[in-house]
């Protein structure tokens, strides 16, 4: 599996999950996960599953790419990264290559990778995509500039689609090709509640609560969820109610101090950094105001928790499309970043709102992956038989 991960958590935290599955199936795959993220090993990796991690890249608040860490060229860093994954799949020899996202990799780095891939004839490639990825137009125009199609023409055998066709049809919005489309499978979304069972009692320990309503204020990795953090933090908690506040590990110092120091004011107010499996609060909490991530809102679907989305808008609007269609199904309530408050967040804590259905949209990916990737695998094998016979 490939997860490039230039900025949050959601990627890498999506295809452990992912990876999980796979190994926890009938399959019993070993994995690989290469990942551009360097807090990967912040997290317990799935039995089977193991890690590469790459030298990472930085995206600016303008979506533009740049090195991270290290002191190189972006064009010296990309040289580094891809010639990691390839000396890491030649190794590895997989019968199996899961892509996030990006057909050609982050600035194309896979594509040495996908040349030796096809030329051995062996591994069936995948690319794995969330439900939404942006605006019809700009992923139109990304795609076409990318020429994206011909890459999955040229090495991809299956996309899956990790999402609810009902929530958003990304082969109409996108107006996708034949060619993608005929290999387009929806597999639902990842049910979360199994990160229940992969948490460990260590992690569990680190979220007791004093008796009461909690709720919870999660942020993602917290680069640019400063402004939901320090409107919750300065919001008026419901009578018995507790507030937790999950900042992430890329708040900005600065931003992080305000939150600590408007939780230092209020003793009904709770402040944490890092918590390695964030779904054990999601899970307890009565309520959520968060932000309109992948990960977040499967969890919010697969709990049924009533929750307040305030997206993020720039530089994509993913997160935006995400929740306005789920506020379309009555599943959640949308509070635009432009009228975000403490005010509009205590307003809203305010007034009873009921919990969605955990049945209102297909949470079924997670038990489909696994079918899916058997059938991939079984098929590359006939086709292997009759070509030989």
């Amino acid at each position: 599996m490939y997860s490039h991960d230039t900025m949050g958590l959601g990627h890498m935290r999506r295809n452990l999950l992912i990876a999980g599955a796979l190994a926890s199936s009938s399959m019993d795959a070993a994995i690989l996960l290469v990942t551009g993220s360097r807090h990967a090993n912040a997290f317990t990796a799935p039995r089977g599953v193991d890690l590469v991690t790459l030298p990472a890249l930085h995206k600016d608040a303008k979506g533009r790419y740049g090195a991270g860490a290290l002191p190189l060229s972006l064009k010296d860093l990309v040289t580094l990264r891809a010639s990691t994954i390839r000396a890491a799949l030649k190794a590895f020899d997989p019968d199996l290559f899961i892509v996030d996202n990006v057909p050609r990799g982050a600035l194309e780095e896979l594509v040495p990778t996908l040349d030796d891939l096809k030329a051995r004839g062996r591994a069936r490639c995948v690319l794995g995509l969330r439900d939404i990825l942006d605006e019809p137009m700009v992923v139109r125009s990304e795609w076409d500039e990318a020429d994206n199609e011909a890459a999955l023409r040229a090495y991809y055998s299956a996309v899956w689609v990790y999402g609810d066709r009902n929530v958003y049809d990304i082969a109409r919005e996108y107006d996708f090709g034949a060619d993608v489309c005929s290999r387009m499978t929806y597999t639902g979304y990842l049910d979360q509640r199994v990160r229940l069972d992969m948490a460990q009692a260590p992690q569990a320990a680190r979220v007791e609560w004093p008796p009461g309503r909690q709720i919870l204020c999660t942020v993602g990795g917290g680069q640019d969820g400063g402004s939901v953090a320090e409107a919750f933090a300065a919001a008026e908690m419901p009578a018995g109610a507790n507030g937790i506040v999950l900042t992430g590990p890329f708040m900005p110092g600065r931003t992080r101090e305000h939150v600590r120091q408007l939780a230092r004011k209020n003793e009904r107010l709770f402040l944490l950094d890092f918590v390695p499996e964030a779904a054990l609060l999601m899970h307890r909490a009565d309520r959520v105001v968060t932000m309109g991530g992948y990960n977040t809102m499967s969890e919010v679907l697969s709990f049924g928790k009533s929750a307040l989305v305030v997206p993020r808008v720039t530089p994509r609007r993913e997160q935006l499309i995400r929740a306005e269609h789920l506020q379309r199904l009555g599943l959640v309530d949308v509070l635009h970043p432009q009228h975000l408050t403490p005010e509009a967040i205590s307003n809203w804590l305010s007034q009873e709102r009921p919990a969605p259905p955990v049945t209102a949209v297909d949470l079924g990916g997670l038990s489909r992956v696994p079918v899916l990737a058997q059938e991939l695998l079984n098929a590359h094998d006939l086709e292997a038989a009759a070509s030989v016979h």
